[in-house]
């Protein structure tokens, strides 16, 4: 990877995310600030995410393929050069999802929330936005002396140094990802299952829908005309029929407004292509069906592997390589001689993660226990929701690493490293890299370290893994079950209310 290619990578990655935050922004509600904010946030997320395949590309370039460390690693000073750089990497970017998360982002949302009609007083605007963001600082701190005293008891140390202080932000980043596998079981096990499935059963037939519209607008007329007959000689209306009077009406508003959409959907090119790209659609949803699945059965194994095998919670059910059979791990490890597809799937294993959980998010919206705050919906999200979205991205992202580990324990710890294993009376064979190994010939990942480094999490992360399958095969249960999508899917929702934005009117 050349460093001049690096700025180019960034474009890629802040042109998307412009694009996608423009798709479901709405038209009517932009702000500079919050937009500026969803788009850097959206970005740092995708760059985190791409971390994790760097880390195991570089411990894995140290290395010729017959196991011996090419000339420039061969010093053991430089591959800890390089792996600390890796290992600061992590904690800068963490650091800044860290800024995001506690300040960055609260003082964003709360200075729109506090944006009056006429907009005079801006002063107290970010007065109000700093008073609000103050409480995520203090659980910031917070953290960050609980992991700073942890560290201290732990090795009765006192005062504490830099090492110590990376350790206590290792424990506030760890505490986020706890919020992060929320998300993940929340979001990205029914992106899992959502996903594929509306690419293979698509959209509904526009004319039909249109049919049903305009039959359903008609029954509606008819309706509200028998009861305003009732009226007509100039008796008023009974409590129950004007509240039925009421309901038609609002459901006839609704029906001519979801008329004016396909109409307007009939005519768009987009759908028109759309249904030309049918067969290609269908195909990409069967490959990512099969692929959740075979994320499902990886994830099964591992965890049934770590309850077997590893000596329990005391430990956080960590194990040192494999005893069960690991798909996805046997299928990275085997394209290991073909340079680059192990990396190549790695980083779209990654990218798979991230834009499922994008999916799921898109289709659930977002919740607060069982209350809908906001929906994400195509030109009409409220710059609130969108927030919301990237700061959930951004956990998400930090529990990614840990759920790759999972589904591929070995090659994430290792990547395509081999060793030379010196025999006593025979020639030195080549074998690949694994917990056996002696530790002057495998460099282990710093994501694999940086994972590790409480056992607790770790144990909390093994009982989030349980919970994730569950919640997937639900969610899988649940989209095999609805019908197809409407083509105006979101546009005009009967249960728009104060907090899911307004239907932009033309």
């Amino acid at each position: 990877m050349q460093i001049s290619q690096c700025p180019l990578y960034l474009q890629v990655i802040l042109a998307f995310c412009w694009v996608y935050i423009r798709k479901y922004q709405s038209r009517q509600e932009s702000e500079v600030i919050s937009t500026i904010t969803a788009i850097c946030a959206l970005a740092i997320a995708l760059i985190t995410s791409a971390l994790l395949p760097v880390d195991i590309f570089l411990v894995s370039f140290m290395k010729y393929p017959n196991g011996t460390y090419k000339e420039w690693a061969a010093n053991n000073e430089t591959r800890q050069q390089i792996e600390n750089t890796v290992l600061y990497g992590y904690y800068t970017l963490y650091s800044i999802i860290l800024l995001c998360v506690f300040l960055w982002i609260p003082f964003v949302y709360f200075y729109y929330e506090e944006k009056d009609e006429d907009n005079s007083n801006k002063c107290l605007q970010v007065k109000n936005a700093l008073k609000y963001t103050i409480g995520f600082v203090i659980v910031c701190s917070a953290l960050l002396l609980i992991g700073a005293m942890h560290l201290a008891h732990v090795i009765n140390k006192f005062p504490l140094c830099l090492a110590d202080g990376l350790a206590a932000l290792s424990f506030s980043i760890s505490s986020l990802t706890l919020i992060g596998m929320l998300a993940v079981i929340t979001y990205t096990a029914y992106g899992m299952s959502v996903l594929p499935l509306n690419l293979i059963k698509g959209t509904r037939s526009i004319l039909y829908e249109r049919l049903e519209n305009t039959e359903d607008t008609e029954e509606v007329e008819h309706q509200i005309d028998k009861l305003k007959a009732k009226c007509a000689d100039g008796r008023p209306l009974s409590m129950r029929d004007r509240r039925n009077l009421q309901d038609l009406e609002a459901k006839l508003q609704v029906l001519r407004r979801q008329g004016r959409h396909l109409e307007i959907a009939e005519r768009n090119c987009c759908n028109k292509v759309g249904s030309a790209l049918r067969p290609m659609k269908i195909l990409l949803g069967v490959f990512f069906i099969l692929v959740a699945l075979l994320f499902f059965v990886t994830l099964f194994i591992s965890n049934l592997d770590k309850a077997l095998h590893s000596a329990g919670i005391s430990t956080g059910f960590i194990i040192f390589g494999t005893n069960l059979t690991n798909p996805l791990n046997e299928l990275l490890l085997a394209l290991q001689p073909v340079f680059p597809l192990d990396y190549v799937l790695i980083t779209i294993i990654t990218m798979y993660f991230v834009f499922t959980s994008m999916a799921g998010i898109r289709n659930m919206g977002i919740w607060f226990f069982w209350i809908r705050l906001y929906k994400i919906r195509p030109q009409r999200t409220r710059p609130q929701a969108l927030l919301f979205l990237c700061m959930i991205l951004l956990l998400i992202v930090l529990h990614t690493s840990y759920m790759i580990y999972s589904l591929a324990p070995q090659y994430v710890m290792y990547g395509s490293q081999k060793y030379l294993l010196q025999g006593n009376h025979t020639a030195a064979i080549t074998k690949i890299c694994d917990a056996d190994a002696p530790e002057d010939q495998c460099t282990v990942t710093r994501s694999y370290l940086f994972l590790h480094k409480f056992w607790f999490f770790s144990t909390i992360y093994y009982f989030g893994n349980w919970a994730f399958l569950v919640v997937f095969l639900i969610g899988l249960v649940v989209s095999c079950c609805k019908g197809k999508k409407s083509v105006i899917e979101g546009e005009v929702d009967a249960d728009d209310s104060d907090f899911s934005d307004d239907e932009y009117v033309h």
